[in-house]
C-alpha cells in the first residue's frame, strides 16, 4: 500500500498538478514588520513602552539633579579671589578637584548622547523645530562646553551655567509622573500634578537666581551662595528688607529678568491651579482608599440632586444610632446645586457627606467613590422627568454598572414603572413607586388615611412632635406618630419570651396589655416569608422572629415590674428609660388598670367580628358587659370557619333576591392576565366570563348594553373615581386591592377610570375580568366629564399626579394645575372625599385652601417650629395630611432608606398594602365604632374583644373630631345662615341641635380627659388667635354688618355654583335628583352630616372637623363615636401551624391552665 501511494504521489508531483497549491497555503505572513527596524525598537524602548520609558526618565531626572548638586559642591569648594580676565566669565581651574571635573564631564557626555538620541527618535521631518526647542538649547548649553574641554583644555576656565539643569529636571519630573500614571494604571488628581508643577517652578526660579547672582557678584561683594538664596527668597516674597542687594549691573540685570519671568510664569501657574481647584469643587475629588478601608460609607447614585431629596435621605439615614459613624458619598453626573452646596457646607453635614460629580456607568467614577468597599449603594430614579420610562432605563443601567463593578455591594434600587422591575430583581431591595402609590391610594378609599398610616410607620420619629402644643389632639397625634416597626427573636425578648408555646393572638394581646407593644407579625426560622397576624393557629416558638409596633425597640428599654417593687420599701415607681432622648413614659407604655374584664362566664361563645354588639345575658342588661378571654392555644370550636369560595355577605338572610342576584355572578380566582412581569398573584373577585372591551366604556353604549352614564347602571354602592393621565400598568395595582377575595361582595364599589388618553388593548385585557370596572376619556377640569362619570354618586375621587406636569420651570409649580382643579371640585362638590397625589409634599398647605383660615395659619407656624427643631415629619400637622386627603410618593422614599437598617420594612409594607399575598398572612382592613360599640369604652378592651372573638389585631385609630378653627366669624356666619332660612324649620333645627348635644354629652361622659364639647375649646381658639395675631376685641356694629354682607355674598356664590352644576346636568340629560343643593344646608344640618360620617363642611368656608391617625394608642385610650379602627385580619385559609414540642407540651391540661394564667396576667402590670 505504501508503495502504491508513493507511486501515485510521485506521478502527481511529476505532473505538477495536484500538490502545487499545498506549497501556496503554507506561506507564512509576518505582520508589523515596520516595528522590527532599529529605530522602531529604540523608540519602543525609550518612548512607547511605559515601564522602560519610566526608567529612562527616572535616570534622566537623576542625572539633572546630580549636575545641580555637583555645581553646588564646586561653588562651595571654589575660591572666588583667584579669578582672571572677566570675573563673571571664568572659573579658575585651581579651585576645582579633578574628581569634580571628571564627574561633570562624564555626566555632560551622557546627557548629550541621550539628548541627541531622543531628538533622533522624535524627528518628524523638521530638523529646525527640534533644534529650537528650549529643552534642546539648554541641553546644548550645559553639555557641549564640557565635551569641548576634553579636546581643548584652555576652555576649561570658561563659566558654564550648569544650574540651568534644574529646569530640565523639572521637565523630566513632569514626564516621569505621566509615565508613572500610565504604567500603574492609576491617576492622581490633576490638582496634585498642578501643585507639584507650581512648587517645582518656584524652586527652579529661586535656585537659578541664587546661583546666578552668587556667580555674577564674584566681581562685586562676593556674596555667598546662602546670601544669594536669602536675597532671592526675600525678593520673591515681596518683602524686600534691603540688607542684601546686588551691586554690579550684570547681577542686577539678572534680577530684573527673573522678576519678569516670575511675573509671567507664576500667574499662569496660579491661574491653572485656581481653575483646577474650582473644577475639583464641582467634581468633588476622590474618596481615598485608606478611608474606605478604615471607615464605613454608603453611596447615593442619583441623576439629579434636589435639596428636598437630599435632606430626606440624610435625615432618615442618620436617624438611626448605629449609622452615625457612616459617611455618605453622593455620585451625581450634574453640577452641584447652589442650595445643595449651602447645605453641605453646614458642619453637621460637611464632615460626613462627600459630593462627587461623576457617572455610575464609568468605572473610574465608581473607583473614585470606592464602590467596591461601600456598605450599600442607593440608586434613586428621577421622578421629575417627563419620560418616566427613560428615567427607569437610566436607573437600570446604573444598577447593572454597579453590580458589574462591585458584585458584593448591597443594592437598594428605586424604580418608577412596574414593568421595569424585573430588570433589577437581582438587587437586594427594590421599591416600585407606582405599585406602592396606586395600592396606597386604593386602600385610602376603603381604609381612610392608609397613606398617612404607612407614611408615619416608615418615618423615623421619637414621638416628640407637637408635645408643646396646647392642643390635645396634636399632642396625642404627635406622640403616637413615634411608633415604628421593630423586630426581635422570641428567645431574646422580654416582651414576648414568656409566650413560647402560646398562640400568636394570645401573645399579641398580652404583650399589648403589659407593655403597650403591638405584635403584628412573625417569621419562622426555616421560612423566609413574614406572616402578618397568622392567627391563633400559629404557635410561637423560641427561634421565631417577632415584628412589633412600638415607640422604640426593646433593646433601648428598661423594665420595672410593679409586683417586684411592692417588696421594696420606699421605692417609688419610676421609669428607667435611659436613651439619648427622654421620652414621656405614657407614650411608651400604658397601664391596663382601666381595662375591665369579667371572667365569670369564660365559656361565652365568640361574637361576630363585624359587629361588636352589646351582649345581653338572660335578658338582663344591668350587669356590666363581659369580654371573653384570649386563649393560650386556639380552640377549633372558637375559630369561625371560612371557606375560600364563600362570602360572608352570602350567609346573611336579610338581603333580597334582587340584591343577591346582582352579586351572584361573581367568582373567586386569580386574574388570568397580568399587565407586567413580576406582579404578585392575588385571589380576587372576578367575572365568570371576560367582559367585552366595548362594555368597559362607561359613557358609550354598545350592543351588549345601552347605558351611557353612571346613573343608568343603578349601582348599589358609591363609586370610586380615579383620575389619571394614562392607563399605566401601575393602575392595575389600584384595582386588585379593591377586588381582593376578602372584600365582601356586597361592599364592592364600582371603579371608574377617568383617563386623559384612552387605554390600550393590553391594559383592557388585564382589567376586563374584574367586575364593575369601567373607564372613560376625560379630565377633571371638564365639568361635563365629571358629571358623566357619576361624580355626584361617588364617595371617593382619587386624583393621581400627572406625568406631564411633574417637571416645571419652577420646581414647586408642578402641582399648580392639580391643586386648582381639586379646589374647584371641592367647591362644586363639598361632600365628596377627594384624595390627591402631589409631587411636592410642601404644596399640601394649598389643599382646600381658605384665605382667612386662622387655624391653618396657626398650623403653618407650628410646622415651622417643628422644622426648626429638626423633625422629619414637620408636615404631619397639616390637616389634609393628617386626614389622609393628600399624599406624595416622595414620602415613601424613607421606606427604601429604612430598609438598610430594617430589611423587613419593604415586605411588611407590601403585605399591608396587599401588593403581596403570602399564604397564612393577614391583610389590612378597618371597622367603624358605632353607638352600639361604645360599651367597650377603651382601646385595650377593644383589643381583647377582637383577639378573643375573631383573632384580629388592631394597630391604630382614625379619629374624627368636631373642632372650630376660627373665632367669632364662624358663629356669626352660622347665625346669618340660620337667619336667612325659613322660620318654619326653626323647631326642627333646634331639635337636631339638642339631639346632637345629647349624643356628644353621652360620648364625653365615657371619656376621662375631655370635660367640654370640642366646639367650645377656648384654649384652642386662644392659641389660634394668638399665633395668627388676630384682634381679640369684640366686633363693632359696622364690622358685624360687613360680616353679614360677606356671608350673604358667600351664600349667593354657593347658590351660583349649585345652579351651574344643575344646568350642566340638564344639558347632558342627567337627572338632578342626586345632586344636593348645598346652599340650603343649615348649621344643624351640617352637624348632623358630620355625625353621619361626612368629614367636609358643606355649609360655609370653615371646616369644622379634623381627622388624624393614632398608631398603637395606649390601652386606656377612650373610644369615640365614628372612630375607625385599623385591624389586621388573619387569613381565613391559614392552617394550623403548631410545632411538635409545643403541641406535646400543651396536649394535657392546656385548657385548664388558660384561665389561670389569664387571671394572673391581668394583675401583672409593667412600666417601661
Amino acid at each position: 500500500l505504501y508503495d502504491k501511494c508513493h507511486g501515485v504521489f510521485s506521478d502527481h508531483r511529476e505532473s505538477g498538478h495536484l500538490f502545487n497549491f499545498s506549497s501556496e497555503i503554507q506561506v507564512q505572513v509576518e505582520f508589523y514588520v515596520n516595528e522590527n527596524t532599529f529605530k522602531e525598537r529604540l523608540k519602543l524602548f525609550f518612548i512607547k513602552n511605559q515601564r522602560s520609558s519610566l526608567r529612562i526618565r527616572l535616570f534622566n531626572f537623576s542625572l539633572k539633579l546630580l549636575t545641580c548638586a555637583l555645581y553646588v559642591i564646586r561653588v562651595a569648594l571654589d575660591d572666588p579671589e583667584q579669578v582672571t580676565g572677566v570675573p563673571w566669565l571664568d572659573c579658575s581651574p585651581g579651585s576645582m578637584f579633578l574628581l569634580s571635573v571628571l564627574l561633570q564631564v562624564t555626566v555632560a557626555l551622557i546627557s548629550f548622547l541621550e539628548a541627541m538620541l531622543l531628538t533622533y527618535l522624535s524627528y518628524k521631518g523638521n530638523i529646525w523645530e527640534q533644534m529650537f526647542q528650549i529643552s534642546f538649547i539648554l541641553e546644548m548649553i550645559n553639555t557641549v562646553p564640557f565635551i569641548i574641554t576634553i579636546f581643548w583644555p584652555p576652555l576649561r576656565n570658561i563659566f558654564i551655567p550648569v544650574f540651568l539643569n534644574c529646569w530640565l529636571a523639572k521637565c523630566a519630573l513632569e514626564n516621569m509622573i505621566n509615565d508613572l500614571h500610565r504604567a500603574i494604571q492609576r491617576t492622581h488628581s490633576a490638582m496634585f500634578n498642578q501643585v507639584l508643577i507650581l512648587i517645582c517652578t518656584l524652586l527652579c526660579l529661586v535656585f537659578t537666581g541664587a546661583c546666578g547672582i552668587q556667580h555674577l557678584e564674584r566681581a562685586g561683594k562676593n556674596l555667598t551662595l546662602f546670601n544669594s538664596l536669602y536675597f532671592c527668597i526675600v525678593t520673591f516674597s515681596t518683602v524686600g528688607y534691603g540688607d542684601v542687594t546686588p551691586h554690579i549691573w550684570p547681577s542686577q540685570l539678572l534680577v530684573v529678568i527673573l522678576i519678569c519671568v516670575a511675573l509671567v510664569v507664576l500667574p499662569l501657574q496660579f491661574e491653572e491651579l485656581a481653575y483646577l481647584w474650582m473644577e475639583r469643587q464641582k467634581s468633588g475629588g476622590n474618596y481615598s482608599r485608606h478611608r474606605a478601608q478604615t471607615e464605613k460609607h454608603a453611596v447615593l447614585c442619583v441623576s439629579s440632586l434636589k435639596i428636598d431629596l437630599l435632606m430626606d435621605f440624610l435625615n432618615e439615614f442618620y436617624a438611626h444610632p448605629r449609622l452615625q459613624d457612616y459617611y455618605v458619598v453622593i455620585l451625581c453626573p450634574t453640577e452641584m446645586d447652589i442650595q445643595v452646596r449651602r447645605i453641605l457646607q453646614i458642619p453637621l453635614w460637611s464632615q460626613r457627606v462627600i459630593y462627587l460629580q461623576g457617572s455610575a456607568l464609568k468605572d473610574t467614577d465608581l473607583m473614585r467613590a470606592k464602590m467596591d468597599d461601600a456598605e450599600a449603594c442607593f440608586i434613586l430614579s428621577s421622578r421629575n422627568e417627563v419620560d418616566r420610562t427613560a428615567a427607569d432605563h437610566q436607573t437600570i443601567l446604573r444598577a447593572w454598572a454597579v453590580k458589574d463593578f462591585a458584585p458584593n455591594c448591597p443594592l437598594y434600587v428605586q424604580i418608577l414603572k412596574p414593568e421595569n422591575k424585573f430588570h433589577v430583581k437581582f438587587a437586594d431591595h427594590v421599591v416600585c413607586e407606582e405599585e406602592f402609590k396606586y395600592a396606597m391610594l386604593a386602600l385610602n378609599c376603603v381604609c381612610p388615611a392608609t397613606s398617612t398610616l404607612v407614611t408615619l410607620l416608615v418615618h423615623t420619629s421619637r414621638g416628640q412632635e407637637g408635645q408643646l402644643s396646647p392642643e390635645q389632639w396634636q399632642r396625642t397625634y404627635g406622640r403616637c406618630s413615634g411608633n415604628e416597626v421593630y423586630h426581635i427573636r422570641l428567645c431574646d425578648s422580654k416582651f414576648f419570651g414568656e409566650y413560647d408555646g402560646k398562640s400568636f393572638t394570645y401573645a399579641s394581646f398580652h404583650a399589648h396589655k403589659k407593655y403597650g407593644v403591638c405584635l403584628i407579625g412573625v417569621k419562622r426560622e426555616d421560612n423566609k416569608s413574614i406572616l402578618l397576624n397568622p392567627g391563633p393557629r400559629h404557635i410561637m416558638s423560641a427561634p421565631d422572629t417577632c415584628y412589633y409596633i412600638n415607640i422604640t425597640k426593646e433593646e433601648n428599654s428598661a423594665f420595672i415590674f410593679k409586683q417586684e417593687e411592692k417588696d421594696k420599701k420606699g421605692m417609688p415607681v419610676t421609669g428607667l428609660y435611659d436613651a439619648p432622648s427622654r421620652l414621656p413614659v405614657h407614650s411608651i407604655i400604658a397601664s391596663m388598670g382601666t381595662v375591665a374584664m369579667d371572667l365569670q362566664n369564660p365559656a361565652d361563645p365568640p361574637e361576630d367580628c363585624s359587629k361588636l354588639t352589646l351582649p345581653t345575658e338572660n335578658g338582663a342588661g344591668s350587669r356590666r358587659p363581659s369580654i371573653a378571654p384570649v386563649l393560650e392555644i386556639a380552640d377549633s370550636s372558637s375559630i369561625l370557619p371560612c371557606d375560600l369560595l364563600s362570602d360572608q355577605s352570602e350567609d346573611e338572610t336579610n338581603h333580597s333576591d334582587e340584591e343577591g342576584s346582582s352579586v351572584s355572578d361573581f367568582v373567586k380566582g386569580y386574574p388570568p392576565n397580568s399587565p407586567y412581569i413580576g406582579s404578585s398573584p392575588t385571589l380576587c373577585h372576578l367575572l365568570p366570563q371576560k367582559a367585552s372591551f366595548c362594555c368597559l366604556r362607561l359613557d358609550k353604549g354598545c350592543r351588549h348594553n345601552s347605558f351611557e352614564d353612571a346613573k343608568a347602571y343603578g349601582f348599589k354602592n358609591k363609586l370610586i373615581i380615579v383620575s389619571a393621565e394614562t392607563a399605566g400598568n401601575g393602575l392595575y395595582n389600584f384595582i386588585v386591592p379593591l377586588r381582593a377575595y376578602y372584600r365582601p361582595r356586597k361592599e364592592l364599589n364600582p371603579i371608574v377610570l377617568l383617563l386623559d388618553y384612552p387605554p390600550d388593548n393590553h391594559f383592557l385585557e388585564a382589567i376586563c375580568c374584574f367586575p364593575m370596572v369601567y373607564f372613560m376619556a376625560g379630565t377633571i377640569d371638564n365639568l361635563d366629564n365629571l358629571l358623566q362619570c357619576g361624580i355626584i354618586y361617588a364617595d371617593n375621587l382619587v386624583v393621581v399626579d400627572k406625568e406631564s406636569t411633574m417637571s416645571a420651570e419652577e420646581d414647586y409649580m408642578a402641582d399648580a394645575k392639580t391643586i386648582v382643579n381639586v379646589q374647584t371640585m371641592f367647591r362644586l362638590f363639598p361632600s365628596l372625599s377627594i384624595i390627591t397625589e402631589l409631587t411636592h409634599p410642601s404644596n399640601m398647605r394649598f389643599m382646600q385652601f381658605r384665605a382667612k383660615d386662622c387655624y391653618s395659619l396657626a398650623l403653618s407656624k407650628l410646622e415651622k417650629i417643628e422644622r426648626d427643631k429638626g423633625s422629619n415629619l414637620a408636615f404631619m400637622f397639616r390637616l389634609p395630611f393628617a386626614a389622609g386627603r393628600v399624599f406624595s410618593i416622595s414620602m415613601l422614599d424613607t421606606l427604601l432608606y429604612q430598609s438598610f437598617v430594617k430589611d423587613y420594612m419593604i415586605p411588611i409594607a407590601r403585605l399591608l398594602l396587599g401588593l403581596d399575598t403570602t399564604p397564612g398572612s393577614g391583610y389590612l382592613c378597618a371597622m367603624k365604632v358605632t353607638e352600639e360599640d361604645l360599651w367597650i369604652r377603651t382601646y385595650g378592651r377593644l383589643f381583647q374583644k377582637l383577639c378573643s372573638s375573631s383573632a384580629e389585631i388592631p394597630i391604630g385609630i382614625y379619629r374624627t373630631e368636631s373642632h372650630m378653627f376660627s373665632s367669632s366669624e364662624v358663629r356669626q356666619d352660622r347665625d346669618i345662615s340660620i337667619n336667612v332660612e325659613n322660620t318654619g324649620g326653626d323647631d326642627q333645627r333646634n331639635n337636631r341641635r339638642e339631639s346632637w348635644k345629647e349624643k356628644t354629652a353621652q360620648r364625653n361622659s365615657t371619656t376621662s380627659d375631655q370635660s367640654e364639647h370640642p366646639l367650645l375649646r377656648k384654649k384652642s381658639l386662644q392659641w389660634a388667635r394668638r399665633l395668627s395675631r388676630k384682634n381679640t376685641k369684640p366686633p363693632s356694629r359696622t364690622e358685624r354688618i360687613s360680616q353679614q354682607r360677606l356671608n350673604l355674598y358667600r351664600r349667593s356664590e354657593r347658590q351660583e355654583l349649585s345652579e351651574l352644576v344643575k344646568n350642566r346636568m340638564k344639558h347632558l340629560g342627567l337627572p338632578t335628583v342626586g345632586y344636593e343643593d348645598v346652599a340650603n344646608l343649615t348649621a344643624s344640618d351640617v352637624m348632623n352630616r358630620v355625625n353621619l360620617g361626612y368629614l367636609q363642611d358643606e355649609m360655609n368656608d370653615h371646616q369644622n372637623t379634623l381627622s388624624y391617625v393614632l398608631i398603637n394608642p395606649p390601652p386606656d385610650t377612650m373610644l369615640e363615636l365614628n372612630d375607625i379602627v385599623y385591624i389586621i385580619r388573619s387569613d381565613p385559609l391559614a392552617g394550623p401551624d403548631v410545632p411538635e414540642d409545643a403541641a406535646q407540651g400543651q396536649s394535657g391540661g392546656g385548657g385548664s391552665r388558660t384561665r389561670q394564667d389569664f387571671g394572673t396576667e391581668t394583675r401583672d402590670e409593667t412600666h417601661l
